[in-house]
């Protein structure tokens, strides 16, 4: 059996309506999905689950969804150790200690090319920063202006399918997954 995390891009149904975590919890046990828990209401799963392709683990994660609650969602996974990898190499640790709701990943399906960073950096106010890791996207945004138009700018669109969390959800998904090493 391996540890997976499987993130999904929006837990917004529709005007009013939200996924409960105990619905989407429930998904995945019919699935046959082992030890399965969510992280707050923010559509982050942790089980386990037999070894295999990671595409096919989305797959049927997604088509479950679609059924259990009537739209399609992209869902991200990542095995374990691979999102143990990925909240290690957060660039901007400083940042993240200070202020940690305002460092995100934008954790992507396909890894994104070196030059994504220079596209999205034209997008960044002066204390914003961009950074690439593995093909994922690291931001520093601020919160100093209504919106930052860097976070607009990391969207399904420009980017392709990937979903973001700040580094307090990436850290206690780390939590999660490294007590199950």
């Amino acid at each position: 059996m391996q540890t997976y995390v499987a993130l999904l891009y929006s837990i917004i149904l529709g005007e009013g309506r939200r996924v409960v975590m105990s619905d989407l919890k429930a998904m995945a046990e019919s699935l046959g999905l082992k030890n399965v828990r969510t992280l707050v209401a923010t559509g982050n799963l942790v089980f386990e689950a037999r070894t295999g392709e990671l595409s096919k683990l989305e797959g049927r994660l997604e088509k479950a969804f679609e059924k259990s609650f009537g739209r399609h969602v992209d869902i991200i996974v990542r095995r374990a150790e691979d999102w143990l990898k990925l909240a290690a190499a957060n660039p901007f640790p400083g940042e993240s200690a200070d202020t940690a709701d305002q460092v995100a990943v934008r954790v992507m399906r396909e890894p994104l090319p070196a030059d994504t960073v220079e596209a999205l950096q034209a997008y960044a106010a002066d204390d914003e920063k961009v950074f690439l890791v593995d093909g994922d996207i690291w931001l520093v945004f601020s919160r100093e202006r209504p919106s930052s138009r860097l976070l607009a700018a990391a969207n399904h669109k420009r980017l392709g399918i990937g979903t973001s969390r700040n580094w307090n959800t990436v850290r206690r998904l780390a939590e999660m997954v490294g007590s199950r090493q």
